[in-house]
């Protein structure tokens, strides 16, 4: 992955479905992000996740009161501060660059998300240093946290 953008740093971009799904390699039923509200190269995202009863994890987490697991609320936040390296760096994943998920700290969750909630999800770039990209996220519900963490990604090698 080049450190060069094909975005002009400070032009605020949105996504629809389709961009998203050119932005990562993720597809159903792990792809967790369904629009980007605003992003900023180099800088920051805003993004949306509508939590539905449909989630194929719901029937067991938990039958008698569905709860969003929150391992799938850290990737959502992955997803996002991936979108925003793709963006930054200014290319398209493929078999040849792809971003990982290499590191999480602070992992904290403030209260349960269910079906019907829409997730905002942001991430904040803290810094990106020989490929490692750092970033502060958080994912709210109708303004409330409902979980936040530092995050590290990074590119990685595509096995033939």
């Amino acid at each position: 992955m080049t450190e060069s953008s094909d975005q002009p740093t400070g032009d605020v971009l949105t996504m629809d479905i389709h961009e998203v799904m050119r932005r990562l390699p993720h597809r159903y039923p792990f792809l967790l992000v369904d629009r980007v509200l605003e992003c900023t190269s180099g800088k920051q995202i805003r993004a949306l996740k509508n939590v539905t009863i449909n989630e194929p994890f719901f029937p067991g987490h938990f039958p008698h009161r569905p709860v969003f697991p929150g391992v799938i609320i850290l990737e959502a936040l992955a997803q996002t501060a991936g979108i925003l390296a793709f963006v930054t760096a200014g290319v398209y994943p493929d078999e040849h660059r792809q971003l990982y998920f290499v590191g999480i700290d602070k992992a904290r969750f403030r209260r349960p998300v269910e079906p019907g909630d829409q997730l905002i999800l942001k991430a904040t770039l803290e810094r990106s240093i020989r490929g490692i990209w750092k970033f502060s996220t958080i994912a709210e519900v109708d303004g409330q946290e409902a979980c936040s963490a530092e995050m590290m990604v990074a590119p990685g090698e595509t096995r033939k």
